[in-house]
């Protein structure tokens, strides 16, 4: 199979798919254990499938469809086709050697989303490091890799914010705590290219990138960096993403979702205005 095109999106295919799956199975009152029975798959496959996390079978949503009494030729070429298009390999599928399958999932997301919101409080955010940051940020989470290694970190890490200047730009709103900018990474050399790049990165019309200056003191987000992804299917709920040393929470509840909201919009308030974060970036440069 081709591999996508970034923006295209399998992962949200999949969930798309998962979740239409999960109505069509509770309006007909068929429980997970009978499902996978019918597939000959365990009630916790059955979970997964609905939750977007594995890949489809055709033929077991075929198998599905009859079972949950969809006999509407036109609604089951459409489930079908987009069975399809959901196994259809990310282009980041190739860094599979590189990338933890925990973060193959936010990559996809990523990929898919049309808002990302994202507060940061040690680092820049990926998707605004300049090449020379995320190749000193890269060396020191890998230390002893080799050089290849770190090599297909960083094009895989430059590759994904491609979309940000390609066709169907998502919106990118970064708040960063002066902290990880104040810290310096690879040097004053790389320091002074990443305010470079935050301040032309903060030209495209889809981009916002605000400081949560150390003045402000205590704030909405001192628990730790989060990114909240939107995506345009209206199926879809938001998605916090929470990023730790070996793995990561997805979260999707109402509840836990408007709590992200909240602080991630107390933080818009309270942190330095767009147009006082790039006079910043600027004093920073020239303190460099």
């Amino acid at each position: 199979m081709t591999p996508e095109t970034p923006g295209s999106g399998s992962t949200v295919r999949r969930i798309l798919l998962g979740s239409q799956l999960r109505r069509l199975r509770e309006q007909k009152g068929v429980t997970r254990q009978d499902a996978g029975y019918v597939i000959r798959a365990s009630e916790s496959k059955i979970s997964r499938l609905e939750l977007g996390r594995v890949s489809f079978k055709e033929r077991d949503v075929d198998d599905l469809l009859t079972l949950y009494g969809v006999a509407d030729k036109a609604e089951r070429d459409a489930l079908i086709q987009l069975a399809r298009e959901a196994n259809t390999p990310g282009w980041w599928h190739r860094y599979n050697d590189v990338l933890p399958g925990w973060f193959q999932t936010y990559v996809g997301l990523e990929e898919s989303a049309a808002l990302i919101r994202t507060y940061e409080l040690q680092f820049v955010p990926g998707l605004l490091q300049s090449e020379g940051y995320a190749r000193a940020v890269i060396r020191l989470g890998n230390a002893g890799a080799a050089e290849h290694e770190i090599d297909q970190r960083v094009e895989l890490r430059l590759q994904r914010q491609e979309r940000l200047t390609g066709p169907d730009a998502p919106r990118l709103w970064a708040v960063i705590d002066e902290g990880a900018l104040r810290r310096p990474i690879g040097g004053p050399e790389v320091m002074r290219g990443q305010f470079e790049h935050l301040i032309e990165m903060s030209k495209l019309p889809n981009v916002t990138i605000q400081i949560m200056p150390f003045r402000f003191g205590g704030h909405a987000a001192e628990g730790g960096a989060f990114t909240i992804l939107r995506f345009p299917e209206q199926d879809l709920p938001d998605v916090v993403y929470v990023e730790n040393l070996t793995g990561a929470m997805y979260l999707d509840k109402r509840d836990d979702v408007d709590t992200y909201l909240q602080a991630m919009e107390r933080l818009c308030v309270d942190s330095a205005t767009p147009e006082r974060t790039v006079e910043l970036l600027g004093d920073f440069l020239r303190e460099t």
